[in-house]
């Protein structure tokens, strides 16, 4: 009961954070969406740390989708669901999350912490700089995309890839700028949220399958 709390006492203070925020910036309703997108992202290696099971993991996490799912139905907590268009994006992180711990909790837990990394710093730091700086923008089926946006989302799957392989004393090879290059173009194809699911379920495969463990 004390690992569950830890995690519910984190996740609280990411909303808590959220809802201050959301309190002085009123206009940035994206941004603070994609803060707790960034926020929830060291929940794994913190759950790996306190040694929480598998099963225990994928319970918690399939009671969180279906409270997700509730909430995307009736709006309880606008915050979560407070976007500026269209979007499933907090349905699929849920979902792809749950895949992960299902598929690399005990085989390859750092092909999910990669997969998982990959999704929340670098698809969320993407967001935020895409949207507070100005560049070379295009659309890609009725979605912005821009320049800066997409190399902060290269750079930062580099750097995540990177930083589990010096952890893990893999050698350095080319095969970390190709999980970084293919999460980047996926990230691309961002309809109604998918990104948030092919990017990391398609990272954490490649880690897996390309960097030795």
């Amino acid at each position: 009961m004390i690992k569950f709390a830890i995690i519910l006492l984190y996740l609280f203070l990411i909303f808590l954070i959220s809802i201050i925020l959301k309190t002085y910036k009123q206009n940035s309703r994206e941004i603070i969406r994609k803060i707790i997108h960034i926020g929830i992202g060291p929940l794994i290696p913190i759950a790996q740390f306190l040694k929480i099971d598998q099963n225990s993991a994928l319970i918690f996490t399939g009671i969180v989708s279906l409270m997700v799912l509730i909430n995307y139905i009736y709006k309880l907590f606008p915050i979560i669901e407070d976007v500026e268009r269209k979007s499933y994006g907090t349905i699929f992180y849920c979902l792809s999350l749950f895949i992960l711990i299902w598929l690399f909790w005990y085989e390859d837990p750092y092909a999910l912490i990669a997969g998982f990394f990959i999704m929340t710093f670098g698809d969320g730091l993407a967001g935020l700089i895409g949207k507070s700086f100005k560049s070379k923008n295009w659309i890609i089926f009725k979605q912005k995309k821009s320049l800066f946006g997409t190399f902060t989302m290269f750079l930062a799957s580099l750097i995540v890839v990177c930083l589990i392989g010096y952890v893990q004393n893999y050698s350095f090879s080319f095969n970390y700028f190709a999980i970084a290059f293919l999460a980047t173009f996926l990230e691309q194809f961002s309809v109604l949220g998918i990104d948030n699911f092919i990017v990391p379920i398609s990272s954490s495969l490649c880690f897996n399958l390309f960097i030795p463990n």
